[in-house]
């Protein structure tokens, strides 16, 4: 048996924590609607003194995904702020100075290249593959028809120049409705595959969470080591996340893995099939719940 706590109702672990940093893809909205239970449950928790940070792997800047989260209806009482692996991804291009970058990705992910042009005055060059000194992948081209194969004669000419990939979305798959998609996180795969060095802006890695401390501070949680609670649907990235840097995690399993914990489409959580899944990765949750619900 798993040491992972099943959860009915967030509300009866909720008094152990000061802070959430809370994934928004699969645990507030699955990109077509949001979730009413989950943001209750933010809201809620905020009503009780503690602070929410929304934390997520989308390869754009804050400003956007805010403005996305509004047109959805997303209330804003369900969170204090939010970061982006597309704001750690700014700092990247940001320290790589004037040098040419080929950015691979929709047309969408380009506000990137804005906002380092807004907080440096500068705004890298976006050039051909052949004339670039790194590379920015923001997701696919076109993540309805691509899959990563269709990138590997991309992957293999920057191989050959041993050309650095910022990956400024590491996850690797994503359900958009019932429609599953890849990810930059995907592509990052491959080129590390072939022996390429790439960098990753967003979730399990540090640069996040410490942003998303800082901005948890500033919204109130004073203690000098918060209790911090980590929800997400993803073990690659939320529950190893949490992890590394050693906070409680708290898997949601009707996101990215429903298929593999809840096959016949809904229904509660079943405790051996949990533990069977779990006894397939290295990261163990602490708490797991079928949906983030009050």
């Amino acid at each position: 048996m798993s040491e992972t706590r099943i959860l009915e109702h967030f509300r009866d672990a909720a008094p152990d924590y000061d802070v959430i940093f809370c994934d928004i893809w699969g645990v507030v909205h699955n990109g077509e609607h949001y979730f009413r239970d989950a943001t209750d449950a933010l809201a809620n928790f905020r009503g009780q003194g503690g602070a929410v940070v929304l934390i997520t792997n989308a390869p754009r800047p804050g400003g956007p995904i805010r403005e996305q989260l509004d047109e959805m209806g997303v209330p804003r009482a369900a969170y204090d702020a939010l970061i982006t692996s597309g704001d750690v991804t700014v700092g990247l291009i940001a320290g790589m100075g004037s040098a040419p970058v080929h950015h691979i990705g929709p047309d969408r992910d380009l506000a990137l290249y804005d906002e380092v042009a807004r907080q440096t005055g500068r705004a890298p060059q976006r050039v051909p593959l052949a004339q670039a000194d790194y590379v920015v992948c923001s997701g696919l081209f076109d993540d309805e028809t691509e899959t990563p194969d269709d990138y590997a004669t991309t992957l293999g000419a920057m191989r050959a120049r041993n050309l650095v990939m910022i990956c400024a979305n590491p996850d690797i798959i994503v359900h958009r409705g019932e429609t599953l998609l890849y990810c930059a996180g995907a592509l990052g795969e491959a080129y590390e595959q072939l022996g390429g060095e790439v960098r990753y802006a967003g979730k399990p890695h540090a640069p996040i969470y410490q942003a998303a401390l800082g901005l948890a501070r500033a919204a109130g949680a004073q203690q000098a080591a918060p209790r911090v609670l980590a929800v997400g649907d993803a073990i690659a990235t939320d529950m190893r996340g949490a992890i590394r840097q050693k906070i409680t995690g708290l898997l949601v399993t009707g996101g990215i893995h429903r298929d593999e914990l809840h096959p016949a489409g809904g229904g509660p959580l079943n405790a051996a099939r949990l533990d069977g899944f779990l006894a397939q990765h290295d990261e163990t949750p602490h708490l797991a719940m079928t949906a983030l619900r009050w």
